[in-house]
Parts: C-alpha cells; structure tokens; sequence
C-alpha cells in the first residue's frame, strides 16, 4: 500500500544559477529592496523595543536579529528555489510583542524553551497535514484580538514618544504623513523609511546620538543558549505562539500569494517554520513564519514565474543585514526612546487597524471585547502572562454567549 506524505513536492528539476540569472531583473530587484527595507526598519525597532524593556543585553538582541535574518534567509533561498515561488520567511512580529511581557518572568532560557516547543509543534502539524485544523481551532476574530490587545502599547507608545522627544517624533510622523498622502513620492521611497530618514535628522540636529564605547562596527557572534522548560513558559508561550504564526502570519502570506496566482505549500511551510523555529529558538530568535508584507511586495511585481528571483535577492540583503547584527543593534541603541518609539508605532499602525477591523468587524465580537480587554490588562494568573488567558476567555466567552455564531 502506498502513504501519501501530505508535504507537497518540489518542482523539478531545481533551477541552475544560469536560469536563475535569467530570470532576474530590475524590477524584481526594485521590489526586493523595497520589501527588504520594510522587514530591516520597523520589526526591527520592535525587536529593540521588546529587548530592551524585557532586560536583554546588546548581545542577546543581536543574536535574536541574526537569527531573524541571516539563518531563516536560508530557508527563503531554498523553498523560493524548490518551489519557484516568491517563500521569504522570517520572524513572527505578534510573537515577538507575546514575548515582552514574559521576559519580565521568565529566563530568556525559558523562553528559548518554549521557542523549541513551538517548533516542534509546527513540524508535526505540517509533517501530518492538520494545519488547516489547527488554524480554525480558535475563531480568527478572537485570535486577532489578541493580537490587537498585545500591539496597542506600540500605539500608545507612539503618542507618548511626543512628550518625550518632539521634535523627533514630530518630523517623523510629519515624513511618514507626507510620504503616505503623496503617493508618487510613497511609490518612490516607503513612508517608513521616510520616516526614519526624518528621524536621523532631527538626531544630528539634536545631537542625541550616543553611542557605546569602543567600536561601532561588528560582525555577528550569535549567543547559543541552552533551553529551559518550563511548565509556566511553555503553557504561556507555546499556544499563543503557534496560533500567531499560523492563523496570523503564515495564513496572512499564503493568501496573500494564492490572491497573486501562487500555490504555496501549506504544509512544507509549516513544517519549515517548525524547523526555523527550532534551529533559530537556539541563538535567541522567536518563531519562524511565512512573512505577509514582504511577500506581498514582491508578488506584485513582474512576471508570477519569475517573482521567486525578487525573493532570493531579499534573502541575500537579509543575510547581510544578519552578519552585520551587532553594528545595526548598536547603531539603533544608541539613538533616543523615541527614535525607537516612534519608528515602532508606525510600523504598527496599519497592524492596529487590521486587527481591530477583524476583532470587531463581524462575528465573535463579544469573545474578541473579553480576549481584547484580558490582554490589554495584561494580569498573569498562576504566573501565565494574559494572551494565553485572553484567548482562553475569548473563545470561553463565545462558545457560552454566541452559540448561533
């Protein structure tokens, strides 16, 4: 008898560099620089942000940002060749957000042990083909809410970077406004690098930058740290981890490219952001996902059989920006909160709005309020940090208070 492994196969046979050459082109390195500068600008500023609040050293940040890069790049180079698809993967946005409070608890070794467990998670589910399953185990409207409860303090913290340092703030929100209403210029430079072009400025102006002592540039030295399980990390982190990724992020990017004329491997990728999540967990770096913005950027562009050469040309700039870890980690450190603040809150902004339209815009709306406001408060019961308990509420509330839906 015959068994079906549900991953679906490669197209053969791989492509040679020769075809690969000749299927690259001008616009589809335009689009890889455009989706690229979007993924080293605001997640970045996250990463920083989350860091830094949560008592991670320079070094652990820079190995989280290596590991984001340069490691899940390689996983881009080689599903975008064995696929012929535009696959870029790189790290969960929702999830990193979910780890911030945690750090405030748990050992950063906890945390890479939760890390490692929701890979293994990940993996199964895409070796057995229950993913689709598993992304409709809790209600979309529910798992956004979440997402919107754990991102609002980027909002939050964007107003407050006007109190703190105005001049900054104001330029910045000024350039990105201009860049978004002027749509010929938003075409020729992402408001959000406008945004931190702006930002520069206004800190050479001040002369606020301050950097560390000693030397600026440095290649990376990614950490390897040894996990620690934890009943309390694993119960906070696994499921809300796994949930983002697939029902969040990977959902997000396979639709996005399914919308375009792709049809991406559901399973293998979920397999593969099991493997990331697991080979990037051990330098420090939250789960691997599918990402959304930046495959849709570069499936927008050019010919569909060709659009995979835009991805391996973003894994390439990625991996650069992954060596370089430690002079980009330092570089941003050394410039004011709300520089950081600022850049964070724009990136989210559009997030934000997605979230909420889905939380609120239909079904499920009073369990999506529960799961909202529970993660907003952001209490820990038996010391479990409040996305995994809004979730739980949220889908409790629900299933008791919107049986007909």
């Amino acid at each position: 008898m015959r068994i079906e492994m549900p991953l679906e196969r490669p197209v053969l046979p791989l492509l040679g560099p020769q075809r690969v050459a000749a299927d690259f082109g001008a616009s589809y390195l335009a689009a890889a620089i455009v989706a690229f500068l979007f993924s080293c600008t605001g997640p970045v500023a996250i990463i920083l942000s989350i860091g830094a609040a949560g008592g991670l050293s320079e070094s652990d940040i820079a190995s989280w940002i290596f590991g984001g890069f340069f490691l899940n790049s390689l996983i881009t180079v080689a599903f975008s060749l064995a696929y012929r698809q535009p696959l870029v993967f790189l790290w969960s946005i929702p999830g990193t957000v979910i780890v911030g409070p945690a750090l405030g608890h748990l050992t950063l070794p906890q945390v890479v042990g939760a890390y490692l467990v929701t890979g293994l998670v990940m993996l199964l589910l895409g070796l057995s083909g229950w993913v689709r399953r598993a992304m409709q185990a809790v209600p979309m409207p529910i798992v956004m809410a979440m997402v919107a409860g754990v991102f609002l303090r980027f909002g939050v913290g964007l107003v407050h970077a006007f109190g703190d340092d105005l001049t900054i703030a104001l330029s910045m929100c000024a350039a990105w406004l201009l860049f978004t209403v002027v749509t010929t210029m938003g075409r020729a430079v992402p408001p959000l690098i406008a945004a931190l072009t702006a930002g520069a400025v206004a800190i050479a102006v001040e002369g606020t930058f301050q950097p560390v002592a000693g030397a600026l540039f440095a290649f990376a030295a990614p950490n390897i740290y040894a996990p620690q399980f934890s009943w309390t990390a694993l119960v906070e982190l696994v499921i809300p981890l796994a949930i983002t990724v697939l029902t969040v992020q990977n959902a997000q990017g396979i639709a996005i490219l399914t919308a375009n004329g792709h049809q991406p491997p559901t399973n293998a990728i979920t397999a593969a952001c099991g493997v990331g999540g697991i080979v990037t967990g051990l330098v420090g770096t939250v789960s691997t996902c599918l990402t959304g913005p930046v495959n849709a950027v570069i499936s927008n562009t050019g010919e569909k059989h060709r659009q995979y050469t835009a991805a391996l040309m973003v894994a390439a700039f990625a991996m650069v920006f992954g060596l370089l870890a430690p002079f980009f980690t330092r570089l941003l450190l050394a410039t004011p909160p709300a520089f950081i603040a600022t850049l964070a809150g724009l990136a989210m902004l559009r997030v934000l709005q997605t979230a909420f339209s889905a939380s609120f815009g239909g079904r499920f709306t009073l369990g999506a309020l529960v799961c909202f406001l529970i993660t907003v408060a952001d209490i820990s019961i038996f010391r479990i940090g409040a996305p995994f308990w809004g979730l739980v509420f949220g889908v409790a509330a629900s299933r008791l208070l919107e049986r007909d839906e």
